[in-house]
């Protein structure tokens, strides 16, 4: 091992220039806090942006990683794995799903979901069936065309023509969604909660809606459950508490507890558009990913966990309420379960930013979704104490930016 001084400055000198990151390097953690190379300990509410699920090494994450670590980490798709079958199976068991497709991200997954179904309907409507709609301020990773398809046009601008044939309306906006939909329409792309674009819940009546046009149209209703999946809103999956079931749902994140890996889950008929060698990946699948990820899933598909996070989502809608009546500064606290967004209000607009600063000058890491909105993503097993202590730390940060 090198003993070079690890600072922020390398960053600077090794780096691409695409990301700003925090001059604080964590380096170990344990449930949801976090030391840095100072020894300063942090309590985390971002969760590796609702990845680390259950905090930060679990016992039932390191064992599963130990124990597959000594037998097989990869093999390629050449052969299948142990692993692999037992989570697919597990995915299949839990959810509207007959088949699984694996990946090694959101976006991975999204891309796949996207080409399927495209595929699916030019195979059985016709090469005139392309139409992919999706919603202003959605988010769907950052391959060429899920940006495209994602809401923020500033994401996929200037890197020169763009897949073509998609399309964007308002989330929540049914008569703008009825005006552009056709039986030209191949898929509908939708998060079952708006994460990037502001914490935005859907209306469960639009929600609904979609569901019915789509049938109406022939076209495919993609969930994208990259954020929202994996207990993170109190469901297994958010569809089961929108009473809406999807063509074709993405999951990643919290799938792998913080391991890399990405499922694209469909119906056996739609899958069948996927045939032997229209679609692959060289590390999708593999054993060492897939058995963290079984290990993750196992955990928190229980009632207990999942029962607790509509619990600790009462502990921060209490804690924020409290704080608020004090400081003022927002004007709703919206989301569901652990995946919570304050909103800032009129005096506050485009400060999220400076809550974040205060927040880790205070010894909190949170995350923010878009410029007013601060967010909360934090471990589905965070303790009450944790909450208790990180809200405290979050109020004095609160404080500086009101205070200025």
């Amino acid at each position: 091992m090198s003993d070079m001084a690890v600072t922020r400055e390398v960053f600077d000198q090794v780096m691409v220039p695409n990301y700003s990151p925090a001059d604080v390097i964590p380096v170990r953690g344990q449930g949801a806090r976090v030391w840095d190379q100072q020894n300063r300990e942090y309590i985390d509410f971002a969760g590796g942006i609702a990845v680390n699920c259950l905090g930060h090494c679990h016992p039932a994450l390191v064992g599963a990683l130990k124990e597959q670590g000594e037998k097989l980490w990869h093999l390629s798709n050449v052969m299948t794995n142990e692993p692999a079958l037992r989570l697919a199976k597990k995915l299949v068991d839990a959810t509207f799903a007959d088949k699984v497709y694996f990946c090694n991200s959101g976006a991975e997954a999204n891309e796949a979901a996207l080409k399927l179904a495209r595929r699916y309907a030019i195979e059985h409507f016709g090469a005139e069936k392309t139409q992919i709609i999706a919603f202003n301020q959605g988010f769907h990773g950052r391959t060429f065309f899920t940006v495209t398809v994602g809401g923020q046009a500033a994401y996929s601008d200037g890197f020169g023509p763009k897949p073509a044939d998609i399309d964007h309306v308002n989330y929540n906006d049914l008569d703008a969604l009825k005006a552009i939909m056709s039986d030209r329409t191949c898929a509908v792309v939708m998060e079952p909660l708006q994460g990037e674009g502001g914490i935005i819940s859907p209306d469960p009546a639009f929600a609904k809606a979609v569901r019915e046009l789509c049938d109406q149209h022939n076209a495919l209703l993609v969930y994208d459950e990259v954020q929202t999946g994996v207990g993170r809103t109190g469901e297994l999956y958010a569809y089961m508490g929108l009473d809406v079931v999807p063509d074709i749902l993405t999951s990643a994140k919290a799938l792998g507890g913080g391991f890399p890996i990405g499922a694209m889950l469909t119906t056996d008929k739609i899958a069948a558009s996927l045939k032997v060698g229209t679609h692959g990946s060289t590390y999708g699948g593999n054993p060492l990913a897939c058995a963290v990820a079984e290990a993750a899933f196992d955990t928190v598909n229980t009632a207990a966990v999942l029962q607790g996070v509509k619990e600790r989502e009462s502990w921060y809608r209490e804690g924020l309420e409290a704080i608020n009546a004090k400081y003022h500064c927002f004007e709703q606290v919206r989301g569901k379960g652990l995946l919570l967004g304050c909103v800032l209000n009129e005096q506050y607009q485009g400060r999220a930013r400076d809550f974040l600063l205060a927040s880790m000058e205070e010894q909190l890491m949170v995350l923010v979704a878009g410029a007013n909105v601060v967010r909360f993503a934090p471990s589905l097993v965070i303790t009450k104490e944790e909450v208790v202590e990180g809200l405290a730390r979050f109020e004095r940060a609160v404080a500086r930016v009101v205070n200025g």
